[in-house]
């Protein structure tokens, strides 16, 4: 019992979403009712005082955490999802505007990530919109830029894109300066375990090297530089 406790307990994390216990009795081959004995006792396991807590609805299981903690883990994951949805929002603005019109499915075999909440979140700013399935298998939305999207990014018309790859190596550049500054985070809370942060001396800036006010990239609130195309998108586009 207990040996099958740990293996539904492993899928259920694992799975992430919602995990139907029928699914799970035919394939382990068990009954229902170890199945609900095993659910009952990790449910004792991960109890009201535990980060994490199983729950159990219309048949299905799920991990989720405790909404006890609900404020401290917002104030440390927000960030962190907001860096990201920025981050993949404006990829995927850009792409769209290019590849118009386009699929999600196009979209994420150029970007190798989910586009879901991207496309969702353009789609609620009204910067794209559908215009027609493509002749394919599973007909897939098409998805092009309205005005609101010139609009928004300060655009007579879509001409005035510049040129695609340019584009293209700065959304690049800006991925390598977040993986940058997320490794030196890492780096900087692991030295931080022998000599802390505020014993070094910061070395001195190089000189000429500090980019004028005026001719400064606009900056998100996150820290991220923002290509030129993209300015003022960070405006418009803010994860609640």
């Amino acid at each position: 019992m207990n040996n099958l406790m740990n293996i539904i307990e492993g899928i259920v994390f694992a799975s992430g979403d919602a995990v139907p216990v029928k699914y799970i009795v035919e394939k382990l081959g068990c009954t229902i009712k170890e199945v609900n004995a095993c659910i009952d006792k990790l449910k004792e396991k991960y109890d009201e005082e535990s980060g994490i807590q199983l729950l159990t609805f219309n048949g299905k299981a799920q991990f989720a955490s405790n909404p006890k903690y609900r404020q401290e883990i917002s104030d440390v994951l927000t960030p962190i999802k907001e860096k990201e949805f920025t981050k993949t929002i404006l990829e995927c603005a850009a792409l769209i505007a290019y590849k118009q019109p386009v699929t999600k499915g196009e979209l994420e075999d150029i970007r190798k990530v989910s586009c879901d909440y991207a496309i969702h979140t353009l789609l609620e700013l009204g910067m794209i919109e559908p215009c027609g399935r493509k002749d394919a298998v599973g007909k897939p939305i098409l998805y092009v830029t309205t005005d609101n999207f010139l609009k928004r990014f300060r655009l007579n018309s879509i001409d005035e894109l510049p040129d695609y790859d340019e584009l293209m190596e700065q959304i690049a550049q800006l991925n390598d300066t977040i993986l940058r500054e997320e490794e030196d985070s890492a780096y900087l809370y692991k030295k931080d375990e022998y000599v802390a942060e505020d014993e070094e001396e910061a070395p001195p800036a190089p000189e000429n090297t500090q980019k004028s006010e005026k001719n400064a990239p606009s900056v998100t609130e996150d820290g991220f530089e923002v290509p030129e195309f993209l300015d003022g998108a960070e405006d418009v586009i803010k994860i609640k």
